[in-house]
């Protein structure tokens, strides 16, 4: 429709919010164990069981629940290695800024409970030998099979550099610099909790202005007027990120720390627990979401790691100019490796129909999970990094999945 214009709006949490920081620490578990397990590997360790260390085997699905004092994690894993989860718990609070007992929660003092059990045989026989390989299949990446049932989606959109939508790459963004300046003691009253929002208004699918922005930090009790927290937000917050990025503001509605003073936060203000922020996670609501939480999963986990392989894809389709816009839609069985379905879907924005582009996307892409695990190296800890300020999005040569690695291949599929 011509001149159409409509708002969006996404948030999002720094890493010291509670239910951030579940997710860090259960990926801070995930990752700790691969770590231990490759270098048992590498040692020839093998366990009384008779069973030797190999990181392919390791299986996680990790839980944290955080409230005052107090932090539980729990979960199936299965490992030779040992890792001592409660000193992991421990240095992810200190690193996220948790370390005085006046910020509400103080990493040394706080009790951890491990509850962490064997995963389910039950489970694993699915995923250890596939659908494929029971039936007798002999490719080596049929032989693992999905590590659940359920549908993952990924998406992109060329309205920012790093082919995300503007509203959460702003949110984001802010959320970190947030996180920055209270640790570089730029804003030194700042304190580990807080949230971000960002509306934007578009025209004709394109964002052409800020209209709005919300800041909620937690901050030093000392501090007694919202106007020396509202000036900082501005001058060293929201101002540098808006104004790199490039995008007008200047007509914005600014909020920060609407309710009032924000002094109680963290676990002491609100219980957190792994998975809750899973829209904050990927497209801040843009595009739809299959439901399922990264942190805590190893890479057999397809919401993980399918949900990163459709990202993957997303992003190719878009930066070999096929659409403006794209979404695909992954689904699986659990221990069965080819997913039940692969869709495409452009919002009409595609230069060609969107069934060439899925057929393209199917030559192109393998998107069975012992593919995936391989093509995207998702066997290494890179995963607590990814728990805070988005798993998409982001320029960091570990997130192999925002790689454009694949666009020439798809424009030769198409022209085929």
């Amino acid at each position: 429709m011509a001149n159409e214009s409509y708002y969006f709006t996404s948030e999002s949490v720094t890493e010291g919010h509670p239910d951030k920081i579940c997710d860090q620490i259960s990926d801070a578990v995930l990752d700790a164990i691969l770590t231990k397990e490759s270098a048992l590997q590498k040692s020839g360790y093998i366990a009384p069981n008779g069973r030797p260390a190999d990181v392919d085997e390791v299986r996680c699905a990790c839980e944290t629940f955080v409230t005052t004092g107090t932090v539980i994690v729990a979960g199936e894993i299965r490992t030779q290695a040992y890792v001592d989860v409660a000193q992991i718990a421990r240095e992810t609070l200190r690193r996220i800024g948790y370390d005085r007992a006046k910020y509400g929660f103080d990493c040394d003092t706080c009790g951890v409970l491990n509850l962490i059990h064997e995963q389910s045989p039950d489970i694993a026989l699915g995923v250890d030998e596939s659908f494929d390989a029971q039936a007798g299949a002999t490719d080596p990446l049929d032989l693992i099979g999905a590590g659940d049932q359920g549908m993952m989606f990924g998406y992109a959109s060329d309205e920012t550099d790093v082919l995300m939508p503007m509203p959460i790459y702003l949110a984001q963004r802010l959320a970190a610099k947030l996180a920055e300046v209270r640790k570089d003691g730029t804003v030194p009253y700042l304190r580990p909790d807080g949230k971000t929002q960002v509306t934007v208004r578009y025209e004709d699918g394109r964002p052409v202005e800020v209209t709005a922005i919300v800041i909620s930090t937690q901050h030093d009790p000392k501090v007694l007027t919202m106007d020396t927290i509202k000036k900082d937000m501005v001058r060293y917050v929201i101002s540098p990120v808006l104004d790199e990025v490039g995008i007008t503001w200047k007509n914005a509605d600014v909020y920060v720390n609407p309710t009032g003073r924000f002094v109680v936060g963290g676990p002491m203000g609100d219980t957190g627990l792994t998975g809750r922020k899973i829209i904050v996670d990927t497209y801040g609501g843009m595009g739809r979401h299959g439901g399922g939480c990264f942190s805590g999963k190893d890479c057999t986990k397809v919401d993980r790691s399918a949900a990163y392989a459709a990202r993957w894809v997303a992003k190719n389709v878009v930066a070999a100019g096929l659409a403006h816009r794209c979404e695909v839609e992954l689904a699986y069985a659990i221990g069965v490796a080819h997913p039940l379905s692969v869709m495409v879907d452009t919002h009409g924005t595609g230069t060609v129909d969107d069934s060439a582009i899925e057929a393209a996307v199917e030559k192109v892409f393998d998107l069975r999970p012992g593919a995936i695990i391989r093509d995207l190296d998702l066997r290494r800890p890179i995963y607590e990094k990814t728990a805070a300020y988005g798993h998409f999005g982001r320029n960091d040569p570990d997130f192999t999945w925002e790689a454009t690695n694949r666009t020439d291949e798809l424009k030769a599929a198409i022209e085929a």
